[in-house]
């Protein structure tokens, strides 16, 4: 069943969940980085990018946030692209741990397997597979390179956020050595880490996350720029994994609800993945108990399910689109 959407009742959608989150109160700024926990609360904007290339967007969308876990989206996307992704399965793995994001407790449980590339400890053995390897310039330089080909446009890290997280992640220091004792770190130990607590630390917007989803929705071309970005192969593969892991604890409830896969962040923003549909953002740093922004939840929902967009449905969405010379030259 083909269920069609015209770009208008997009519009309207993106708007009215905007008018109607943007006053929902509720959750906190992530306090255990300085940095995040003095972001204005009150910050929030909706984006929603289609296979066109034309962005919709409502509030404080261009507004460069931490990118944070969002971030191990395209690091996994990177290394697939340089291995395979049989590489990323056999080294770090795409199974759910149900626990939380910072979780070592769940490195013992899976008999030293990092689990998936989407909570901290895959990241981190992410990072360390990135080539060259053996090179933090190099790397460095392949991974935000890709990140900006994903998004359509330069990114900048933002230096007092990192100087926070690097001062701050004692947690994530014992995953990387932990992880360096099982074998499961494949290059410096110390250099894997700030690789992940700067790639971490990156600025975006919600449109450039928005369109970094369209990017993967559309088989790995970004519908702006119009490059192919990574294989169009590797696109179930990373949508899977979005989908098992996205919200890490609570990705069943959000899956259940909402039905499309999306991946969070401490720094508030949210990145959804509908293929072949849209890539659809939002950003409000409160967040709740599992480190995933209240605001940008809903706003998300509320659009999909508005739209009558889901994943698991037997409607297989498309937006209506209308070629642009066609309609200037009918207004002519």
């Amino acid at each position: 069943m083909i269920h069609r959407i015209s770009k208008q009742q997009v519009k309207e959608a993106v708007q009215e969940a905007y008018d109607k989150v943007k006053g929902m109160t509720g959750g906190a700024n992530a306090n255990y980085i300085p940095y995040l926990a003095n972001i204005d609360p009150n910050l929030f904007g909706i984006s929603v990018a289609l296979p066109d290339g034309e962005v919709i967007e409502a509030g404080d969308t261009e507004y460069a946030f931490g990118i944070e876990s969002v971030s191990k989206v395209p690091t996994a996307l990177l290394v697939m692209k340089q291995y395979g992704a049989n590489e990323l399965l056999s080294k770090i793995g795409a199974d759910a741990t149900g626990l939380p994001f910072n979780s070592i407790f769940a490195i013992l449980l899976e008999n030293d397997h990092p689990s998936t590339p989407l909570v901290n400890a895959g990241a981190i053995a992410a990072d360390s597979m990135v080539k060259p390897i053996g090179n933090s310039f190099g790397k460095w330089k392949a991974i935000t390179s890709f990140l900006e080909e994903l998004c359509g446009s330069p990114l900048n890290l933002i230096n007092e956020l990192y100087k926070s997280e690097s001062e701050t992640n004692f947690n994530n220091r014992s995953i990387a050595w932990l992880l360096k004792n099982y074998g499961r770190i494949y290059d410096d130990v110390e250099m894997s880490l700030d690789l992940y607590t700067r790639q971490c630390s990156m600025g975006v917007t919600a449109k450039q996350l928005s369109i970094a989803g369209a990017t993967i929705a559309c088989d790995g071309r970004n519908p702006v720029t119009g490059k192919q970005v990574f294989p169009a192969g590797l696109t179930p593969q990373i949508v899977s994994l979005i989908a098992t892991v996205g919200f890490y604890e609570h990705t069943g409830d959000w899956l259940f609800t909402s039905g499309i896969p999306a991946k969070t962040g401490v720094g508030g923003g949210i990145v959804g993945v509908l293929p072949g549909v849209m890539g659809i953002a939002a950003f409000a740093p409160p967040l709740d108990d599992a480190g995933n922004s209240v605001k940008a939840q809903a706003a998300i929902k509320y659009i999909v399910n508005k739209l009558g967009l889901n994943i698991f449905s037997d409607k297989h969405a498309t937006i209506e689109t209308v070629d642009r010379k066609q309609t200037e030259q009918a207004m002519a």
